[in-house]
C-alpha cells in the first residue's frame, strides 16, 4: 500500500501541470487584464476597480496628451505613455514572454510561493489561509449532513422499495433537488433571518461581534446559529443524488446470490443488511466522496457565501476572476486540484477500510 500511495502522489505533479498549462494558455488568450483595469481606470471608465488597484499602478496611469495617436496592444491605451505602459508590464510581470512567466510561475509553486495580489497588496497564501477555514467549515458540515442523513435514508427506501414510504420520500428529495440551493436560501432568509416574517437566525457572517468575549460553550452555540441556514441550503441539493445511490447500491447487492445463502442459512436481516451487503454496498458511496466534497466546497458554496456574506475561498476565487487578480486566481485554482486529488487518494485508502479484500498495489502491479 504504501507503494501504491507513493506513485499516486508522484502522479499529482503532472496532473498539476496539466492543469496549470491549460488556464495559463487560456488566460493569454482571455480578452481583459489587469493593465486593461489600470487604463480603464485611469481615464475614468472603472471607477469601481479604484479601491483594489495598488498605489502605484494608480500613479504610474497619467496620461500623456503628446502621445494621444499612438497605438498599443492594450485596449483603451491610446494617449498614454510607452515608459509608463513598460512600468505597467514590469510591475504586473507581463514584460517577460509567456513561457518564462509560466516557468517561473512553476518554480515558485513548488515553494508554495503564490506572490501577491495585484489589488490586495497581500500575498496569495495569506488570502487563501484566511478563506480556507470559512470555505472548508461549510464544506465538511455539509457533506456530514448529507451522509447522515442520505445513507440510512437510502437503506430504508431499499429495504422497503415500491412502499408508500419510498414514493413519497422520493418526492420529497426529487423536489429538494429541483430547487437550486441559492434560491432556497432565499425563501430560508425571507421566512427565518428577518426577510419578512421571523428573526430567528442571524443573516450574516460566521459568528457574531462580540464571539471572542463568550465563553467556549456560548461561542459553539453561537457558531452552529450562524451556519445551520448556509449548511442547509448547500445539502438540500445533495440529499437526491447520494440517498438514490445508496438504495440503488442496496437493492442490487440484496439480489445477489450471497445474499440468498445468507437468508438459507438463518441469518437475520439485519444480519444480512448490515455485515455483509452494507460493505459491498458502501463502496460506489465512498467513491463519489471526493466529487460530493469539491462540488460542495467550491460550487455550492460560492452563491452562498454570498448571499450569508461568508468571506470564503469560493467567493476570494470569483471575484478574482472577475478582476482578472492572476495570482489569486492561480493560487486558489492550485490549492482546489490539490485538494481534490488528495481526497480522490483518501477515497482509494477508504475502499482498503470497508473492504481488506481491496488491494491496490497488488491490481497496479
Amino acid at each position: 500500500m504504501a507503494n501504491y500511495v507513493l506513485r499516486r502522489l508522484l502522479l499529482m505533479v503532472p496532473t498539476l501541470f496539466g492543469v496549470l498549462l491549460v488556464n495559463f494558455v487560456i488566460v493569454q488568450f482571455a480578452p481583459g487584464g489587469p493593465i486593461e483595469r489600470v487604463i480603464a481606470q485611469s481615464v475614468g471608465l472603472g471607477a469601481d476597480v479604484s479601491a483594489r488597484t495598488s498605489g502605484t499602478a494608480s500613479q504610474s496611469m497619467e496620461t500623456n496628451s503628446a502621445t494621444s495617436g499612438s497605438t498599443s496592444r492594450y485596449r483603451g491605451a491610446q494617449g498614454i505613455n510607452a515608459a509608463q505602459l513598460a512600468e505597467l508590464e514590469k510591475q504586473f510581470g507581463f514584460d517577460k514572454p509567456a513561457h518564462v512567466r509560466f516557468a517561473k510561475m512553476l518554480g515558485d509553486y513548488l515553494r508554495f510561493d503564490f506572490g501577491n495580489s495585484y489589488y490586495k497588496n497581500t500575498p496569495v497564501i495569506d488570502l487563501i489561509a484566511r478563506k480556507l477555514p470559512v470555505s472548508l467549515s461549510l464544506g465538511l458540515w455539509t457533506l456530514l449532513l448529507v451522509y447522515l442523513v442520505s445513507i440510512p435514508l437510502g437503506i430504508r427506501k431499499a429495504v422497503r422499495d415500491g412502499s408508500r414510504f419510498d414514493v413519497w420520500s422520493s418526492g420529497v428529495i426529487i423536489v429538494g433537488y429541483a430547487v437550486p440551493s441559492f434560491l432556497f436560501a432565499v425563501f430560508l432568509i425571507v421566512f427565518l433571518a428577518g426577510g419578512s416574517y421571523w428573526q430567528i437566525f442571524p443573516l450574516r457572517g460566521l459568528v457574531s461581534d462580540n464571539w471572542q468575549e463568550l465563553d467556549w460553550g456560548a461561542r459553539i452555540a453561537d457558531y452552529f446559529w450562524h451556519i445551520a441556514l448556509p449548511v442547509v441550503s448547500m445539502a438540500i441539493g445533495g440529499f437526491a443524488s447520494l440517498t438514490m445511490l445508496t438504495k440503488n447500491a442496496f437493492m442490487d447487492e440484496i439480489h445477489k446470490l450471497y445474499v440468498m445463502t445468507a437468508r438459507a442459512k438463518g441469518l437475520t436481516e439485519n444480519r444480512i443488511l448490515y455485515g455483509h451487503v452494507f460493505r459491498n454496498a458502501m463502496l460506489i458511496v465512498i467513491a463519489t466522496f471526493p466529487a460530493t466534497f469539491v462540488t460542495l466546497l467550491f460550487t455550492a458554496s460560492l452563491l452562498i457565501e454570498i448571499i450569508f456574506s461568508l468571506d470564503g475561498l469560493g467567493l476570494l476565487g470569483f471575484e478574482a476572476i472577475l478582476t482578472r487578480d492572476y495570482p489569486v486566481v492561480f493560487g486558489s485554482l492550485f490549492i482546489f486540484t490539490l485538494l481534490g486529488l488528495l481526497l480522490n487518494l483518501l477515497a482509494d485508502l477508504a475502499y482498503t477500510i470497508v473492504d481488506p479484500r481491496i488491494d491496490f498495489e497488488r491490481r497496479s502491479a
